[in-house]
């Protein structure tokens, strides 16, 4: 597999990453210009941030959790030369689902839909992660 195949899903992973951050950002400026949260009430960390604001950290935050293991497999792949082409099929599918777990949160919040894509990415990269063991074992 070529560089640029094996590294696409990760880019599409960082763009969900800093589009969260950034209408993280935007709602909260928002927010905060609106006066629907006074900077006092949030300097220090505190959770007083209105529903939408929160919804966009929460989603964000998300994508800083499972997605790091995602990226130390991809490096280790890469530098093993174990990065086949069921490997990029599962990384597009591991990115697929982050991306349709973000939508939901960010949209309807559908609990049970959004559980079902993170349970799905996470069986997916826990997958990956097995296989990249076994032929690192194996080899």
């Amino acid at each position: 597999m070529t560089v640029a195949a094996i590294l696409l899903p990760v880019f599409l992973q960082i763009l969900l990453t800093f589009a969260l951050l950034f209408a993280m950002a935007g709602t909260r400026v928002v927010a905060i210009n609106s006066r629907k949260v006074m900077i006092k009430d949030i300097a220090m960390r505190q959770p007083n941030w209105p529903e939408r604001p929160t919804i966009f950290a929460n989603a964000f935050h998300n994508q800083l959790e499972l997605p790091v293991l995602f990226f130390i497999l991809v490096a280790f792949a890469m530098l093993t030369q174990k990065a086949d082409y069921l490997f990029v099929m599962m990384s597009w599918i591991f990115v697929l689902f982050r991306y349709l777990q973000a939508y939901i949160f960010v949209t309807s919040n559908n609990v049970r839909m959004r559980s079902l894509f993170f349970a799905g990415s996470c069986f997916v990269l826990a997958l990956m992660w097995i296989m990249f063991a076994v032929k690192i074992l194996t080899a």
